[in-house]
């Protein structure tokens, strides 16, 4: 996956959202932790969508949001584009306040900037899919011939050319989830935010999707806002995680990060069962070079050289057949450590432990 650029793209600064009672006392209350989301709801009718949720998404990076059921996640990415109103908080898009937008500036901000992918693929069964694609820019005020044409392009990229005539009720689940991602695409926004995409599909389709999308991701660099309940589908499609419990936002990192280091109990059980051998890199793992020939002695000039950028996957495959230390490069090729067969196992057999 293409890595993203640095520097703030979307930022969230503090933003909490309470449904019902949202007074001064109640705010104050959840500010201090005097109160849990049951308290607040059993105490003041105050329900926790959103609890001070701060995070930065770079330009060209996919974020993704995961956590249970009534974590806060979709709620949180409603935000983005405004269709829910922070009780508190601030977010900037491209320097842009989104929240100091008037009504025709956020309009015209949400059709140029801002595409959202469904969970329930929300195509219009009286429109075709070419007319479903060219929604957005109908709306915009862009001829017919011109929007058929992006749509036709749009269709190609998610491989549906062929299909523009047809309506929602003669495509497959997976093939309407594509029309929708053409939809969003279709005005060229720079900003992604997809609400749970694939959740509703069968698993085989949804990973030949989440693979479609990390394709189109390498190929668009949108900024992306990925929400999901599924930390496999998290640690596979996203560059960064956040996730989140009772409307707090718990970590932030990249998978590697989240798996090798989780901040509490609660992360760590989440994790437990996703294999390092795809997510875990040998930097990670590696030892320092003049501390392993100390102990060990010289490596050799001829030892096999392999990126600090591996993963554990591939160490696995070059180790099983040798037990010759493997050296980790950096990007220049200087020698960074050493991996060798049995770190790599131990690594493994702790994870697999806990």
């Amino acid at each position: 996956m293409s890595e993203p650029v640095s520097g703030s793209f979307i930022e969230i600064q503090k933003v909490s959202k309470i449904f019902g009672n949202a007074s001064p006392e109640v705010l104050e209350a959840i500010a201090d932790n005097r109160v849990s989301k049951q308290e607040a709801l059993e105490k003041y009718n105050a329900v926790i969508g959103v609890l001070d949720v701060s995070f930065n998404v770079n330009p060209g990076e996919i974020f993704c949001v995961m956590g249970l059921s009534g974590s806060g996640k979709s709620t949180l990415v409603r935000h983005i584009n405004r269709l829910l109103e922070p009780t508190l908080g601030k977010i900037l898009i491209d320097g842009q306040d989104v929240m100091a937008l008037e009504k025709e500036a956020l309009q015209a901000f949400r059709n140029k900037k801002i595409g959202m992918v469904f969970q329930n693929f929300a195509l219009m069964p009286h429109r075709s899919v070419i007319d479903n694609i060219a929604l957005p820019l109908e709306i915009r005020g862009v001829n017919k011939n011109q929007r058929y044409r992006r749509a036709e392009e749009i269709l190609n990229i998610v491989e549906l050319t062929g299909w523009g005539s047809k309506y929602a009720h003669e495509l497959s689940g997976g093939m309407q989830q594509r029309v929708g991602l053409a939809r969003a695409l279709a005005a060229d926004p720079e900003i992604l935010l997809m609400d749970e995409p694939f959740s509703a599909l069968d698993p085989l389709i949804r990973r030949q999707l989440q693979a479609e999308f990390i394709k189109l991701s390498r190929q668009l660099k949108k900024t992306t806002v990925f929400i999901t309940h599924d930390l496999d589908e998290a640690v596979k499609v996203g560059h960064r995680i956040a996730i989140m419990r009772d409307g707090k936002v718990i970590q932030v990192g990249t998978p590697e990060e989240i798996i090798m280091n989780p901040a509490n109990d609660y992360v760590a059980d989440f994790v437990k069962g996703i294999s390092r051998l795809e997510v875990v890199k040998a930097r990670s793992i590696m030892a320092p070079l003049q501390e392993f020939e100390r102990t060990h002695g010289s490596v050799g000039e001829h030892a096999l050289r392999m990126s600090g950028e591996v993963t554990l996957s591939v160490l696995v495959e070059k180790l099983v057949t040798s037990e010759q230390p493997i050296l980790i490069e950096d990007h220049d090729h200087s020698v960074l450590g050493v991996v060798t067969q049995n770190a790599l196992l131990q690594s493994i057999v702790e994870h697999r432990d806990e």
